[in-house]
């Protein structure tokens, strides 16, 4: 009410930020509960207002609302609202916005002109690429600012001693004296050297991430190993994806049955983040198919898709988003559940020029494509 006030009309446009960010106090109540009352088109014409404790029509006021993730917001609540998801950038947009808004916003706010600091498109790309990995821009203007910071004193600097100020080139040769060393590496390579590794793809809230799944034997008392802050489901996808090579161990020639003096141990790195959901069912049959068979992973390739069972690779969501990550990352092999052949048609032409994208509908399938040369069964079911 006090929002109409101010801006003197009855049918404006209300931002309601960060809305899956909603708390519930004993002092404050439950905001959700408020907020379901003004987005409900049947209750939301004839408002009233605590304070002011009479009737007001919201129904002509457009709300806008926006997070991060619906995951926690109120279902509720969610189910007044229509949701669109806004998609990661791709690197070349991202270069993109920073010269058209972001580099002119930044040199505004410390004092400069073009005349005196120039960053190439080269090096914003390169910014984007190894000092930030995100779906968005807020790191990358981060780090603009932090370049006009340093070019900002070096020009008042010059201006106290010599009156002169010369312009500024940026390139990529020069970041590491003003950011400091590179913050993310292309380490997928390296790290699938070994047998029993490969590379998943996951959804975030803040976009696609890969995540490294490794896997390893050693003597013990036969127990099975998950660690890396796993939720429930995943903590499923891992057991899942054990018993199928277990039962299908004999057509790929390989002895998986768990021993009493053997241990298995699955990891998932960064383990001080919490990782949740089926998506990786795919890339730990694979990881543990590479242990017991002793063959690398390709190193250039990613997967995704739920796993049954009986081997069947189910769809999963978040597709771009995790191709993106999968581009920024440099992995060049990618594969999905053909059954989100459909989320392919919002992806980015230039993205579909750099990866290759195998569909595959069994694990059987995922098997010929992740390894070098294929790995197919030795016997039929």
């Amino acid at each position: 009410m006090a929002g109409l006030r101010t801006v003197g009309v009855r049918n404006p446009v209300f931002l309601l930020d960060e809305v899956d960010k909603l708390t519930r106090g004993g002092v404050h109540g439950d905001p959700a509960a408020a907020l379901l009352e003004v987005l409900d088109p049947e209750q939301n014409s004839s408002f009233v207002d605590h304070y002011v404790g009479l009737p007001f029509d919201l129904s002509k006021i457009l709300f806008i609302a926006t997070a991060n993730s619906v995951a926690t917001i109120p279902a509720a609540l969610l189910d007044r609202m229509e949701v669109l998801e806004v998609q990661g950038y791709t690197s070349e947009e991202k270069v993109e916005i920073a010269v058209r808004h972001l580099l002119p916003k930044q040199l505004k706010q410390h004092g400069l002109t073009p005349d005196q600091l120039t960053i190439p498109p080269s090096t914003l790309a390169t910014i984007a690429n190894n000092y930030t990995r995100e779906a968005g821009v807020r790191g990358l203007e981060r780090n603009i600012g932090a370049i006009c910071r340093s070019v900002a004193v070096k020009v008042a600097e010059n201006r106290g001693e010599s009156g002169k100020t010369t312009p500024t080139v940026v390139t990529e040769t020069m970041l590491g004296d003003i950011l400091g060393p590179q913050k993310f590496e292309h380490e997928v390579s390296e790290r699938l050297t070994r047998p029993g590794v490969a590379v998943g793809l996951a959804w975030t809230g803040m976009g696609g991430e890969i995540l490294f799944i490794e896997a390893s034997r050693m003597p013990g008392s036969g127990e099975l190993t998950l660690t890396g802050q796993l939720g429930d489901v995943m903590k499923e996808s891992a057991q899942i994806a054990f018993n199928w090579l277990r039962s299908n161990a004999s057509r790929y020639g390989v002895q998986c049955d768990v021993p009493k003096e053997t241990d298995l141990h699955i990891h998932f790195p960064a383990g001080a983040i919490g990782k949740d959901g089926p998506s990786a069912g795919v890339a730990i049959a694979v990881a543990l198919v590479s242990l017991y068979s002793r063959r690398c992973v390709r190193s250039d390739t990613a997967m995704t898709g739920e796993i049954t069972l009986r081997g069947l690779v189910l769809p999963v969501g978040g597709i771009k988003e995790k191709l993106l990550a999968a581009q920024r990352a440099g992995i060049r092999h990618v594969v999905l559940p053909k059954r989100n052949e459909k989320d392919l048609v919002e992806l980015p032409v230039n993205v579909k020029n750099q990866l290759e994208v195998s569909l595959v509908s069994t694990v059987e399938e995922a098997l010929t494509k992740t390894f070098d040369g294929g790995l197919a069964p030795i016997s039929k079911l």
